[in-house]
């Protein structure tokens, strides 16, 4: 109890009694979250859900979030939990907290207890008043969580659903905000580790047995030199200041056994098709396999996503002090209490005796290294007996975070005769698991078997209304080191079946907002694209527009999808709509995003700037990671180690971003933490098929220039079969990407169909030969090729039909369509 008074709500859970919500006789209400803030301002929405129950100006709100002291277990921050769940008990406690309060206030007052009225943390009847601080003060009261306890009615909210300034922005904007990077303790020491040769492996018998030797000797005299600890393959160093401690461990002899190389990922679709899984059966109905045959439109597609970096500008910290078996660990963590379970056994101590108390870091949205390293730090602190700092290095987290896991979709559907959706199946392949702690293998307290996870089932069931599905995830380990990222499984099933989706649109020659729409049963879900759609001006089409202006050549998409979070079925969580345009360069292949419009369904909303924010978060990051990122690996480990070898977008290639809020504020509130990010990939591949006829179905779409693309390195499919050096025409810059693609499609396309995909391929690919080249270029093309197709020769064009292996009135549609290109780039050219 407090010497002044402590009201409180309590609630008896499996590992112990926590509390929700306090009020002590000073009138300060403090509420506990075991959830903490990402940057993602729950911090002020948690205060806002707290002061609106209690009608208090939200300045009168502390938040404590992740001490594992003093907050309730309640998972990792994943998951866009925390509003939609982690929330409901706070706001059910401060809701009985008011009742409490109403009621004292009442009999203080001599007043009914339905006719007071709470105000500005008073009670108020008639003229007179009591303060909630003169309530509380001399009392100790405990009071358990009543789950039913009525909430206030949403049409009498002041605070809820208004515009409120995140709590933390002030001292961050001043530079005053102290991060885990800026903590210091007193008697504070500095680690730096040695780290084995495995970068980002978490399995096989090598792990924890690598280190032979180490020369301690050799840099024991050096400046600041305190200790070198070994457990295992956990190998660091311990030095009065951190540059010491890294002087030091750079300069130390260490011998390490080689692992063996790592598994070839240089071709995802079939690496991860080949790797052991356990196919898992999520949706069954209908006859799929019967009904597939029913169909006149069948479409067979893969579609691919890369490994990513979580990418947090600050590397992870962690600070550790030992205090005779008691410890405090100062944590980045997104998960206090699953940390704490992971310390509990790297030092065999109860959870209870840890402590984690939570500090904001670097942006993540998803398992870095932030665990990891305060396994570092506690193993020095129990060597030393002193508070230990342990900073990764740039090149450290970069290697050895999970990274966000590669995945595999293939997706077959089909229309049958009534136009309707009749048949869809998915196939799903996701290598992650929630990331063992590093600790925990380099020491072998742990053993370093692949360990499968359920995590490749988010958002695996599409939307839409059909009769006959076959949906399997296939359950595996980490190929590489992997955990969970922003938008989970969730975001790359959506790019397939977002993408699938207009491809059938396509197909069937319907407009892909419409043919959504005709699927959709939800009501919800189709008020929300139709709004969106008609909000962000969505242009009906039945196929690519390929409009263009010179060489630059634009386009629309449109993707919708639901975040369902957690192991199937799942929990959905706000769905979200984008409308994106793209700008496509035909000479260099360049992507470029320009705008995003995003409509969004998240029930309540309880402060609409903060979600805003949070899809501003969701375009830029998930566009990133869209157009431009991709882990590459090396032999034995992942390639990049820095900003320079993992380029992401920049704040001057942003596109233009518009919002629109479903508020439906009688509804419950839905998580927004990853909704806006999910439809990204998807809405990003139609843009680009709108503007071009290519379809982009493996991430990244904007990769760096190959070789092939490089002057006086002609290798595109068009040179294959017989095109016209760029070079010797002054036409260098052949987009081969774009025209490979559509080759490729020509091939596998029934003959019936392989002349309109190749003259296509004429429209898409052959303007930028005139548009890039300049008149001038493009009258000396014309020239030398005399009407030819524009640079296949003469001689060469039998060869079309027998590379491409179809039949002879493909090269009919091409050269039909670059002649056409040719007369009208004639008729540009006399007019200049």
């Amino acid at each position: 109890m407090s010497d002044i008074g402590l009201v409180s709500v309590f609630e008896d859970r499996p590992d112990g009694r926590v509390t929700h919500v306090q009020i002590d006789g000073a009138g300060q209400v403090t509420g506990f979250n075991g959830h903490v803030d990402l940057g993602t301002g729950i911090e002020t929405a948690l205060s806002q859900i707290v002061a609106e129950e209690l009608d208090l100006p939200l300045g009168d709100v502390a938040m404590v979030l992740g001490d594992t002291a003093c907050t309730p277990d309640q998972g990792p921050t994943i998951a866009s939990e925390t509003i939609q769940v982690a929330a409901v008990p706070l706001r059910k406690a401060a809701a009985q907290l008011r009742n409490y309060l109403a009621g004292e206030g009442a009999r203080r007052l001599n007043a009914p207890a339905d006719g007071v009225e709470l105000r500005g943390g008073t009670v108020v009847w008639k003229d007179t008043q009591v303060t909630y601080a003169a309530l509380v003060a001399g009392k100790d009261v405990a009071m358990r969580l009543d789950p039913e306890m009525p909430v206030k009615d949403p049409k009498d909210y002041r605070i809820v659903g208004q515009a409120a300034g995140r709590v933390d922005l002030p001292s961050k904007a001043t530079g005053d905000f102290a991060y885990i990077q800026d903590l210091k303790v007193a008697g504070m020491v500095h680690g730096h580790v040695v780290r084995p040769p495995y970068a980002g492996r978490d399995s096989g018998d090598f792990i924890g047995r690598s280190l032979v030797s180490f020369d301690e000797a050799a840099v024991a005299q050096m400046p600041g030199f305190l200790a070198v600890v070994r457990e295992g393959d956990f190998l660091a160093v311990v030095a009065e200041t951190a540059h010491q401690a890294q002087r030091i461990a750079e300069a130390l002899p260490v011998s390490w056994r080689m692992p063996p190389p790592a598994p070839d990922l240089s071709d995802l679709k079939h690496a991860l098709k080949a790797a052991p899984s356990t196919p898992r059966a999520l949706d069954r109905t209908g006859d799929f396999d019967a009904a597939i045959g029913e169909c006149g439109i069948r479409l067979e597609r893969s579609y691919v996503w890369p490994y990513h970096l979580h990418g947090s500008i600050g590397p992870s910290c962690a600070v550790a002090d030992w205090q005779d078996g008691r410890p405090v660990v100062w944590s980045g963590t997104q998960n206090p209490h699953m940390l704490r379970g992971d310390l509990a056994t790297l030092t065999g101590l109860d959870p209870e005796a840890i402590e984690i108390r939570r500090l904001q870091a670097a942006g993540c949205y998803g398992r870095n290294c932030a665990d990891d390293v305060c396994g570092d730090a506690l193993i020095l602190a129990r060597a030393m007996g002193c508070p230990v700092r342990v900073q990764l290095t740039r090149a450290q987290e970069t290697l050895w975070e999970p990274k966000g896991a590669a995945q595999l979709m293939e997706v077959s559907g089909g229309i049958a005769g009534t136009g309707d959706l009749h048949a869809y199946a998915l196939d799903t392949w996701y290598p992650s698991n929630r990331g063992p702690n590093l600790s925990l293998l380099l020491t072998g307290r742990i053993s370093p078997e692949p360990r499968p996870s359920d995590m490749g089932d988010r958002t695996t069931v599409p939307p839409y209304r059909v009769p006959n599905k076959k949906i399997t995830v296939h359950d595996m380990a980490p190929m590489v080191r992997a955990a969970w990222m922003r938008g989970v499984s969730a975001l790359p099933n959506t790019f397939a079946h977002e993408s699938f989706m207009d491809e059938l649109a396509h197909e069937a020659g319907e407009d892909p907002v419409a043919f959504r729409l005709r699927h959709l049963d939800d009501p919800r879900a189709a008020d929300l694209v139709r709004r969106t759609a008609a909000e962000a001006g969505w242009e009906e089409r039945t196929g690519p527009r390929f409009r263009r202006e010179g060489r630059m050549a634009y386009g629309q998409g449109f993707a919708y999808a639901t975040y369902v979070h957690g192991t199937f079925p799942g929990t959905a969580a706000a769905a979200a709509a984008w409308v994106c345009d793209v700008t496509v360069d035909t000479l260099t292949g360049e992507v470029t995003l320009t705008r995003v419009f995003v409509g969004q369904d998240q029930g309540l909303v309880i402060n609409p700037d903060g979600v805003r924010a949070q899809i501003h978060g969701n375009v830029m990051q998930t566009a990133s990671r869209t157009l431009h990122e991709e882990v590459a690996f090396e032999e034995i480990t992942p390639a990049p180690q820095s900003w320079a070898t993992y380029p992401i977008q920049t704040f001057d290639r942003l596109p233009e971003i518009r919002t629109m809020l479903i508020e439906r504020p009688d509804e419950p509130a839905l998580g927004v933490g990853e909704s806006a990010a999910v439809p990204a990939a998807a809405a990003i591949a139609n843009a680009i098929f709108d503007a071009t006829g290519v379809r982009l179905r493996e991430a990244p779409f904007q990769r760096p220039r190959p070789a092939r693309f490089r002057r006086h390195r002609p290798r595109g499919e068009l040179h294959r079969l017989g095109a016209v050096d760029p070079d010797e025409h002054g036409l260098a810059g052949l987009p081969f990407a774009f025209a490979d693609e559509l080759l490729v499609r020509a091939r596998r396309a029934p003959p019936v169909d392989q002349p309109r995909l190749v003259e296509g391929l004429g429209r898409a690919v052959l303007p930028e030969f005139l548009a890039g080249a300049g008149t001038a270029a493009a009258m000396r093309a014309e020239e030398h090729v005399g009407g030819q197709m524009l640079g296949i020769r003469q001689e060469r064009r039998q060869r079309l039909g027998d590379v491409m292996r179809v039949p002879a009135q493909v090269g009919c549609a091409l050269r039909h369509a670059a002649t056409s290109v040719a007369a009208s780039s004639r008729a540009a050219s006399h007019s200049l």
